[in-house]
């Protein structure tokens, strides 16, 4: 045996289990006919395609998303910090996607109609390779930044409510709180209305 796994903190060792569990959740689950899109390397990722469920939760049952960083895709540094106090809507997704593919329109049409009330939207982009993340901002005229998560890290960050499949989003509420999640593909009609109730909080 290794002494030093055995002299690993509790505390360290738990956290590990952890992330490997949030990530394997969002990794598994993925077999079967529900399953589409191919990953970078041509393979089939086997991710679940989710059925669009929309989850609401009161202020009291919110789960606050922390310590979120990473590298955007054209290359600069971010943090979700910097989003301090606002409305923000977190998008996973992938070229490979196919239903990805399809909201994103929806996605668009969101964010146009309340980035001027001060709603960021942010996506992660998951499990790709960055050209195909990059052309697929190009041909969607995708106008909000999305991080660059190849090895699934900036994911982990997201593990007390987990997105569970791709696509999926969450809606944060000023506190960076989880407010509401929508598992697969979303629309305008069913996104909007999110967007526009969390905003009205005080």
């Amino acid at each position: 045996m290794n002494p030093r796994r055995i002299a690993l903190p509790r505390s360290r060792a738990a956290a590990a289990v952890t992330a490997a569990v949030a990530l394997g959740g969002l990794l598994a689950g993925c077999a079967g006919t529900n399953a589409s899109g191919s990953g970078p390397d041509g393979g089939d990722n086997r991710f679940i395609s989710g059925d669009g469920n929309v989850t609401q939760y009161e202020p009291a049952r919110r789960k606050t998303v922390q310590n979120v960083t990473g590298e955007r895709l054209d290359g600069k540094a971010f943090k979700l910090a910097d989003f301090k106090g606002k409305v923000v809507v977190v998008n996973f997704w992938a070229s490979w996607c196919a239903p990805c593919r399809g909201e994103a329109p929806s996605l668009e049409h969101v964010y146009d109609e309340n980035k001027a009330q001060g709603v960021e939207f942010l996506g992660v982009n998951f499990k790709d390779s960055k050209a195909n993340a990059q052309a697929f901002e190009r041909k969607f005229k995708v106008a909000y930044p999305s991080l660059f998560d190849a090895d699934g890290q900036v994911t982990l960050a997201f593990r007390e409510v987990p997105p569970s499949a791709i696509p999926s989003t969450l809606v944060l509420d000023r506190q960076g709180r989880v407010a509401a999640r929508v598992i697969g593909a979303t629309t305008y009609s069913k996104l909007n209305p999110l967007v526009a109730k969390v905003r009205a909080e005080k």
